[in-house]
């Protein structure tokens, strides 16, 4: 191209813009309604984003070499899809604890139970909020779980064995029952009912995606047993592999020795789950995906309502503008350069639009994502898709009324009143 013809394209996108500042009002409502279609897409995909990195990081805090026994499998659905897990025969404790004992597979093992979801903590005047998780379980849950002590030490054998009324707290709860400068190592605290001297502090885990984090608490198995688990509670075992390359390795193992301790024959089915510790993200994902796409979708058709809006607004200045396409032919403008006057009107009408919509999204994804407990995400992904679909959408708006103006006849578009 050369530099006249340049010249003219760049007179087309002068004359293009000008014509979009004499029609602020029409203007504005079509950016707006392109602006609504492109934050609900960036928004709901940078959401989903914020929610699927906060997930992965909460699992892998848990190790991507761990895993679970239980008597029933995760119950993680989206609307009516899916399928119930079975429920199995409680998981009792001689069996916990059996195959603790005789997995002799290198790895680390851990039995515990939920103590209560809904416990109250008090120490003197200040109590937490009748939310607080408490978990009965040994010493090695800690490395298991992926939780960390920041402050004091993990349960003794002796405290494991005799049901020591020993706790350790969340950071959550030790700012709700103490001071900042207050060291609540042998410090007493009530747990319902129940008083037990604080031994250690829970590294801070987080929260989100309320996954316990810091409203937990941990009590020796023995303790949780004589206080709060009846005949009927299902011990958990879990299990650190040595490594991720050896995960398999190690649940074939398990699963063969779980089975003895079961007291399962050569014929029969497992009567119970086994839960890797991605299990539950990968679901989620699953999941995540399907909302994915559909906000997709959202914003597809929303696009589709305002290129429709975008493109009468465009036939409106056709018809009005019919006087001045007949002075720029007559003045010898082509079919050509007309067409490419509307079709840059259109273009840069719709990409403002999606600007206003991407910044919108990114900050309402981010919002979400900030809730959730993820960190800030800038997607570029799917600002391209944003910014390519705002160029589509200008196009496919400004094609007819491009065509229908450089068709217009000059003679009579001069005499157009």
């Amino acid at each position: 191209m050369d530099k006249r013809h340049l010249q003219l394209v760049y007179e087309n996108v002068h004359v293009a813009i000008a014509s979009i500042r004499g029609q602020w009002l029409r203007t504005i409502l079509t950016m707006l309604i392109i602006a609504i279609g492109i934050t609900a897409l960036v928004g709901i995909l940078t959401s989903i984003d914020g929610i699927r990195s906060s997930i992965n990081s909460n699992f892998t805090s848990m190790g991507a070499n761990t895993f679970t026994i239980r008597n029933k499998g995760s119950n993680v659905r989206i609307g009516h899809a899916g399928r119930r897990p079975k429920t199995f025969a409680r998981i009792g404790y001689r069996e916990a604890v059996q195959f603790k004992e005789t997995f002799h597979y290198p790895g680390q093992v851990s039995v515990s139970a939920m103590a209560s979801f809904s416990a109250k903590l008090k120490h003197g005047s200040k109590a937490t909020q009748p939310n607080i998780n408490v978990m009965g379980c040994d010493d090695a849950y800690f490395a298991v779980s992926g939780y960390g002590i920041a402050h004091g030490r993990n349960f003794s054998e002796h405290e494991l064995r005799f049901g020591i009324p020993v706790i350790i707290i969340g950071a959550e709860v030790r700012d709700a029952l103490f001071d900042k400068k207050q060291d609540p190592i042998g410090k007493l605290v009530m747990v319902g009912a129940y008083r037990y001297t604080v031994i250690g502090v829970l590294a801070e885990k987080g929260s989100s995606m309320s996954f316990g984090g810091d409203k937990t608490c941990m009590i020796p198995l023995t303790n949780a047993r004589q206080n709060y688990l009846g005949g009927s509670t299902s011990f958990t075992v879990s299990v650190l592999a040595p490594g991720a390359d050896r995960l398999d390795e190690s649940i074939s193992e398990a699963v063969g020795v779980f089975r003895v301790s079961r007291g399962l024959t050569a014929k029969e089915e497992n009567n119970f789950e086994v839960i890797r510790s991605d299990n539950l993200s990968r679901i989620l994902g699953d999941n995540l995906y399907q909302v994915q796409v559909a906000g997709l979708l959202i914003g597809i058709v929303t696009l589709m309502g305002a290129a429709i809006g975008l493109m009468n607004i465009m036939l409106v200045s056709v018809t009005e503008r019919t006087r001045e396409i007949g002075v720029r032919k007559a003045l010898g403008a082509t079919k050509g350069f007309i067409r490419l006057q509307f079709l840059v009107e259109a273009v840069v009408i719709s990409v403002m639009g999606g600007a206003v919509g991407i910044l919108l999204g990114i900050g309402i994804g981010n919002a979400v994502s900030g809730f959730i407990g993820g960190g800030f995400i800038i997607p570029w992904l799917w600002i391209t898709v944003g910014v390519v679909l705002c160029f589509v959408t200008g196009v496919v708006s400004g094609i007819y009324p491009a065509i229908k103006a450089s068709n217009l006849d000059p003679i009579e578009s001069l005499r157009f009143e």
